[in-house]
């Protein structure tokens, strides 16, 4: 199969330069193929309207693309080092099965805009499962939180127990800052829900394309407009996404974290299900928590990936460029990775039980002392800073309520209004 900027077939390039300058573009184009399906029966239909192709052609047209993204499904259409990319075997296909009429599918169209179509679209799509899966999550963690309400936890502040917190109190904490990053991606989503397609290879073409018509077909919010623009923006708008990414991750691994915490035989404060732990291979009584470990690392991963993304594109001059086949890539790996962490963050929420008389026995007696300093306050009528000093002399040994301790904190936002 040839490439399709290959002028003729006496043509050859260097076997060791070809493999370089492919690199796993052909297997990354695996994940791509369906989208880049969609983005070639929009642009066939598009060139039906504008005169290009006529009724029999584009038919024939459609129904061989929709051939093909069943046969790739099926395992029956590979993408081979040789071929460099989805586009290539694509075309191709339709050429062997049309001839001359599935040459025409190139018409007002570059490789440039062709992959910028499909990641646009994959992305969307991986974002909107993203979201989805980050409801089930909030759901499982609000129901963790709401059955834990009551039960007391300590806070920390610099790793030292600081003051009395709640189970119910830490979920939620986790819930808003969820909340918090699916309305980022939702952010995100919206802003690169931009058509490329019809841009070509960033100048315009001399065919009446009706770029609106391809938006429209591919459920694109808007046009995006300048031709050139939509080259400029890949690289920024992948890197926006990865920065949705990384704040998602960031919330997972201080989940992730504080659970590896509470379950050391330090605390045992929490105890994991077998369903989510592994063993050692030299040490019988290991109970590990590999998967929140990973879920941390991965949080590392999908940060280098924005950098990645961003160093690659950050000094290119106008125009496209063959360094942006690079950030694909990152942009993939990132996408399946928050996904996956999401996945199995719901299984280790799912598979966690609180052990309340070892947490109770754990709370040191000084984490009271800035509600002893509160009650002078509001008793004694003292200054705060004064209460302050005399807090730890008045600091009461006694037996404390902890459920009435933690119904005590009013302020908005506290323990005992969650």
């Amino acid at each position: 199969m040839s490439t399709l900027w290959q002028k003729s077939s006496q043509s050859k390039i260097n076997p060791l330069i070809n493999q370089y300058t492919v690199g796993d573009d052909w297997q990354l184009d695996h994940q791509l193929f369906p989208y880049d399906i969609e983005g070639s029966i929009a642009h066939a239909t598009m060139l039906q309207g504008i005169g290009i192709l006529n009724e029999s052609e584009h038919k024939a047209m459609v129904e061989a693309l929709k051939e093909i993204k069943r046969l790739h499904k099926k395992g029956e259409i590979q993408i081979r080092p040789q071929d460099e990319d989805s586009h290539t075997v694509i075309e191709q296909h339709l050429i062997e099965k049309l001839g001359k009429v599935g040459a025409k599918i190139h018409t007002g169209r570059s490789r440039n805009d062709q992959v910028l179509v499909a990641i646009r679209l994959f992305a969307k799509h991986e974002l909107t499962h993203i979201m989805y899966q980050m409801t089930e999550l909030i759901r499982a963690l609000k129901a963790f939180a709401q059955k834990h309400k009551w039960m007391p936890l300590p806070g920390y502040t610099h790793t030292q127990q600081a003051m009395l917190s709640s189970v119910g109190h830490t979920f939620m904490a986790y819930v808003e800052s969820l909340q918090d990053d699916q309305k980022l991606i939702q952010i995100i989503q919206q802003h690169v829900d931009q058509n490329p397609l019809g841009s070509a290879a960033g100048f315009g073409v001399s065919f009446p394309l009706n770029r609106e018509a391809t938006t429209q077909a591919l459920h694109f919010h808007k046009t995006q407009n300048n031709s050139l623009y939509c080259q400029n923006s890949r690289g920024k708008f992948e890197g926006l996404i990865l920065e949705g990414l990384v704040q998602v991750m960031m919330s997972l691994g201080r989940i992730a974290t504080d659970l590896l915490f509470w379950t050391s035989q330090e605390c045992q404060f929490f105890s994991s299900s077998d369903q989510i732990v592994t063993g050692s291979s030299i040490m019988p009584q290991k109970r590990n928590l590999d998967v929140c470990e990973i879920i941390r690392a991965n949080g590392s991963v999908v940060m280098a990936n924005q950098q990645q993304i961003q160093g690659i594109t950050k000094n290119l001059i106008s125009g496209y460029h063959r360094d942006l086949q690079l950030i694909k890539k990152p942009l993939i790996e990132s996408l399946t990775i928050t996904s996956d962490s999401i996945a199995v963050g719901k299984i280790v929420v799912e598979n966690i039980v609180p052990n309340q008389k070892r947490i109770e026995r754990k709370i040191s007696t000084d984490i009271f002392a800035a509600d002893v300093a509160n009650h002078l306050v509001q008793n004694k009528h003292i200054p705060f800073r004064e209460a302050y000093q005399k807090a730890m002399d008045q600091l009461n040994e006694g037996t404390i309520d902890l459920k009435q301790n933690l119904k005590s904190k009013i302020s908005p936002g506290a323990p005992g209004t969650i």
